[in-house]
Order: C-alpha cells, then sequence, then structure tokens
C-alpha cells in the first residue's frame, strides 16, 4: 500500500541532510541490480509494452524498504508501485525510477540507472542519479549545488562539485544529448533546426548527468515520458545551475496531473539564459 502523503513541505536545508543515507540507498539499489544475471533473467511487458525485469523489483524493493525506514512519513510513488497511485500529490514525496533505462541493460549496455527525487510542492528539490554500470553518482539539491561521484567497493567516494556550462557562442559547435533508444521525430527536427549540433547519444537519465557537468549543451525530448524519468535529472541539472522546462519554457510539475504521471514533454537547459520555446 503507498503510505499516507504528507501534508508539510520539506525545505534545502532538510533535503541536504537527508543526502548521505539517500545516496547510499540508491547505491545499493544499483548493487542489487548489478546482481541479476541478464542472461537468464525474466523479463515481461508492462501493459504500456515497456519491459520489466527482476533487476526493476529487485532495485524497486531495497528502496522502498530502505525510504519506510529512514523516512516512514514521506510519501513515496516509484514506477514500479504506481498502480494505487493517485494524484494530486501534496507537500513532500519520493519518485523513484529503480531502473531508468530497462532497454539498455536488456540489451547488455552499461547506460542505464537508478533515479531518486525528493518532490516538494510539485519541484523537484532533491536528485540522485546513480549509473551502477560505470560507477557514477550525479547528485544535487537545488540551491545547495551538485556534485559527481564516483562509486568503489566501500560506497560512493568523496564529491567534485559540477557545474552546467553556458551555451557556445554563434557559429561554435554545441552538445546535445540524445536518446540511444527513444528517438522521434520532434525532437529530431528541433536539433536539425539548430545548425552546428553535435549528437551525444546516451540511455536513460546519464544524459541529465552529462548536461550536470558541462559534456552536453541541451537535452530536448519532445516526445511523452513520465515524471519518474525526469525528476531526479531535473532537480540535478537545477542544482548544477541549469533549468528544465516545458517546450513552452513553463516550468514543469511533478505529482499534480491525473493522466497517469505523463510529462508530454521536456527540454533540459544547460545556460538557463537561453531558455526559449521551441519553434
Amino acid at each position: 500500500m503507498m503510505q499516507t502523503v504528507s501534508s508539510g513541505g520539506m525545505d534545502a536545508g532538510a533535503a541536504a541532510a537527508l543526502m548521505e543515507p539517500l545516496t547510499e540507498l540508491v547505491v545499493q539499489a544499483g548493487r542489487a541490480i548489478l546482481a541479476v544475471n541478464r542472461r537468464v533473467m525474466a523479463v515481461t511487458d508492462k501493459s504500456d509494452g515497456s519491459p520489466v525485469t527482476e533487476a526493476d523489483l529487485a532495485a524497486d524493493r531495497v528502496i522502498h524498504d530502505g525510504l519506510a525506514a529512514l523516512a516512514p512519513a514521506i510519501a513515496i510513488l516509484s514506477e514500479e508501485r504506481v498502480q494505487p497511485a493517485a494524484a494530486p500529490y501534496r507537500g513532500s514525496f519520493f519518485l523513484i525510477d529503480p531502473l531508468d533505462g530497462t532497454k539498455e541493460f536488456v540489451a547488455g549496455r552499461g547506460e542505464y540507472t537508478v533515479n531518486l527525487a525528493l518532490v516538494t510542492d510539485g519541484t523537484p528539490l532533491l536528485g540522485i542519479i546513480c549509473a551502477p554500470a560505470i560507477d557514477l553518482v550525479w547528485r544535487g539539491v537545488v540551491g545547495r549545488g551538485a556534485e559527481r561521484l564516483t562509486i568503489g567497493e566501500a560506497g560512493a567516494g568523496a564529491g567534485m562539485p559540477i557545474r552546467t556550462r553556458l551555451m557556445p557562442k554563434t557559429g561554435e559547435p554545441w552538445v546535445a544529448a540524445v536518446s540511444r533508444s527513444h528517438g522521434d521525430p520532434r525532437t529530431e527536427a528541433f536539433i536539425q533546426r539548430r545548425p552546428g549540433v553535435i549528437r551525444l547519444p546516451l540511455g536513460s537519465a546519464v544524459k541529465f548527468g552529462k548536461l550536470a557537468e558541462g559534456v552536453a549543451d541541451i537535452y530536448p525530448r519532445l516526445a511523452p515520458t513520465s515524471e519518474w524519468d525526469i525528476a531526479a535529472g531535473q532537480a540535478v541539472v537545477t542544482a548544477a545551475g541549469g533549468k528544465v522546462t516545458d517546450e513552452a519554457g513553463a516550468p514543469l510539475r511533478f505529482g499534480e496531473r491525473r493522466d497517469g504521471f505523463i510529462v508530454p514533454s521536456f527540454v533540459a537547459w544547460g545556460d538557463p539564459s537561453v531558455v526559449a520555446p521551441v519553434l
């Protein structure tokens, strides 16, 4: 059963105090994924046609049980436990994708992540993205900065501060993080209208991590996705100095839509000064 939705909201200081135990929990979920043998695991399809594996469910159990012990008063919304959920969510809640990039995972590639966000009053405040196969964590609290960590045998190491970069000057090439497995015509048309682009194909929320650390300049997705796919990434990118908006340039809201927690489209910008409507 879903936990009772909290009526109160957490601030940046309270969120920051949870960062270390939440990071440890997300790393543990990543290890649960790595422990699954991809060659013999069961893979089934959800009602929307997307795959779910033993690894998705193993990571979900780790996170759900850990959050229930760490912060029992805060509601949990996970991709793998969405059936009993109902919007709107008020105050603060955790928004989880236990395994983002299941197609990458099933295909044997390492660009999959565990995503955890703490959303307060409809906006992601804290985000953690763990890519267990490549031993990286990106994390941040909005207003407190972002950092990248390397995972070792003892867990995540010390954080290195990261920041988004300014958009290249006119005539200089710029880098667009694009989906390796989920291309769509509108996104491709948007990129083609901007000359000099260099496409950086990546899987899962790794794209947000690369944007946050200044490797990419923009990450557009002008097709529907789910809130749990992008909430942690939005928090990390925003904490690193960037911005994530809808295609009209307006802020995204989380936990409020009544149509299945769908995000119709979004654009993640490394340089917030260039945010503009998609034309």
